[in-house]
């Protein structure tokens, strides 16, 4: 029933991928696609869980047209589900910074040898007075 440059102009079409937060712990990937179906097509809906407990980690990610997805945005982000205010937002791209072990999180981390850290200021070693770091 659709001619072909219809088509061909739909398959052209801008996906958005969004994250959605907060979601109920009960939600699964079919009741996240059922949230956002009525808004425009979905392409896809994935809700993530714990690989260990296999249990949902409250949020997931939806795939939808750009003009889709801007609508869902709009009208479902802060709302409430099954009392809890959903978060909704264009999702932004992985981080490439690597798998963040060892870094801890701050720049330049990981092992970084046996390096002074005390920043010139002479330590005196392991607490070498005999006294409590506290001062007692």
């Amino acid at each position: 029933t659709d001619r072909p440059f219809i088509r061909s102009i739909r398959e052209s079409e801008q996906t958005m991928k969004l994250y959605v937060g907060n979601l109920p712990f009960s939600f699964g990937s079919e009741n996240l696609r059922a949230l956002f179906a009525p808004l425009g097509e979905v392409t896809s809906a994935e809700v993530l869980s714990d690989r260990e407990t296999g249990r949902s980690r409250g949020f997931g990610f939806v795939e939808m047209s750009d003009e889709d997805g801007r609508k869902a945005i709009d009208q479902l982000d802060g709302s409430d589900v099954d009392g809890r205010r959903l978060t909704v937002n264009e999702a932004k791209p992985r981080s490439t910074s690597g798998s963040g072990f060892g870094a801890g999180g701050r720049p330049g981390g990981g092992y970084q040898g046996n390096r002074d850290r005390s920043g010139g200021r002479p330590s005196g070693g392991p607490n070498r007075s005999g006294n409590r770091r506290n001062g007692r």
